[in-house]
């Protein structure tokens, strides 16, 4: 039985247990260096709110973890619905409103002054990075994926004796002259989906480049579907592809860690990128570890111990929900603060947007709060640890102008 003080107590107690932001992790516009585009159509919210799909995603369980509680604390008062509405309201108020309109409130509250956006994953739908960041009242930025390079050769029916050469021409061509319309400033592997991040150190020749292409490209006469090149997943190529990003002098972004069931977890470690970590150090591009979770300690030696490495949490922030703060506190128990950024990997939704950026501000707030109260470090010293983090290591990194 209650007497209706049972309420109103918990809501003091959680006033007590959240402490407010800090003013200037408030403020302090954010650089995503590494972001998907938002779905045109709006879409279902359960089934791209984690890393689930089929089955897994449906009936309910993404919404019981961390990050579904997540979501409905703090997305439905942007839609003008009580925090922790029900699912079902929620995603018919979404639907009434438009995707537009859920764009505009989402990405308009971010407090985003940068996109650097991966356009290579499932891009038919997608606003694109000018879009995306006009909502955002952000500047728009594009990361090339590397193997997508590849199977457009592929689909244009390039062959493995010129493989080499033309995907050096096409690679620059799309770095110089981008079909989105924005300035590409770095380019991303996605080694660990296809063959884990074992990859040796050692640039391949292009003799090497020609018998992989052959293996790849011959293994669409009996695989493949109709009309789409073979599943790339040659180490020798994806190891190729690194390099000629190398060549460019662009940062080098790496899926690290967490991830769908399309990825084998325990290779995805980055710790097994040491040996190509060694040998790319010269060629001093900056390498970017991108989520790294569970290993994100891993990565935050990494950025310790090599000069061109830096590191972020990606979306295992929103995925984590209330436990950003102590996954953050955690991976930067080694990274150089000069060598963490933000980003989302936000995906098809507006709302991971806002849900990136917000329990991002709080992680690093409550990080920075425990710093000051045990005198650990300066006021002075706390905002500019927000301003690296939140955007002039990527600025610094990218070479973003402004």
């Amino acid at each position: 039985m209650s007497d209706g003080r049972t309420e109103g107590s918990v809501q003091l107690v959680t006033e007590r247990m959240v402490p407010p932001l800090l003013p200037f992790v408030a403020a302090q516009p954010l650089t995503d260096h590494h972001c998907h585009g938002v779905l045109r159509s709006g879409g279902d919210v359960e089934g791209l709110l984690n890393e689930a799909d089929g089955a897994a995603a449906g009936g309910g369980v993404a919404f019981d973890s961390l990050a579904g509680l997540a979501f409905r604390r703090w997305c439905p008062p942007l839609l003008d619905l009580p925090a922790h509405a029900p699912a079902g309201d929620y995603q018919a108020r979404r639907d009434a409103l438009g995707a537009a309109e859920v764009a505009r409130r989402f990405l308009g509250e971010c407090g985003l002054g940068a996109l650097c956006m991966d356009t290579g994953y499932a891009p038919g739908g997608l606003l694109s990075p000018a879009e995306t960041a006009g909502f955002a009242g952000a500047a728009a930025f594009e990361i090339v994926r590397l193997e997508q390079v590849a199977e457009s050769l592929a689909a244009a029916g390039t062959g493995p004796a010129g493989f080499a050469d033309a995907y050096r021409a096409a690679l620059a061509e799309r770095v110089a002259s981008p079909a989105s319309g924005v300035p590409v400033v770095g380019v991303k592997s996605i080694a660990a989906y296809r063959v884990g991040l074992a990859l040796d150190g050692r640039r391949p020749a292009d003799a090497e480049v020609a018998a992989a292409a052959g293996r790849w490209l011959g293994a669409g006469e009996t695989g493949g579907g109709a009309g789409a090149p073979p599943r790339l997943a040659d180490e020798t190529l994806h190891r190729f592809f690194i390099w000629c990003g190398a060549d460019l002098g662009l940062p080098i972004q790496f899926h690290v860690g967490y991830g769908d069931r399309d990825i084998d977890l325990h290779r995805c470690n980055p710790l097994l990128l040491t040996d190509l970590l060694r040998a790319l150090d010269p060629a001093g591009v900056p390498v970017m570890l991108l989520h790294n979770y569970p290993y994100h300690r891993e990565a935050g030696y990494l950025a310790q111990v090599f000069p061109h490495v830096y590191a972020d949490l990606g979306l295992a922030t929103h995925n984590v929900g209330s436990r950003a703060p102590a996954v953050l506190a955690e991976a930067l128990e080694m990274a150089p603060l000069r060598k963490f950024l933000f980003s989302s990997d936000a995906f098809g939704l507006p709302e991971l947007y806002y849900l990136g950026t917000l329990l991002f501000r709080q992680a690093l707030s409550r990080f920075l709060q425990a710093r000051l109260v045990v005198d650990d470090m300066s006021y002075a010293d706390a905002e500019r640890v927000t301003r690296l983090i939140a955007t002039d290591n990527a600025r610094r990194a990218y070479r973003l102008p402004g």
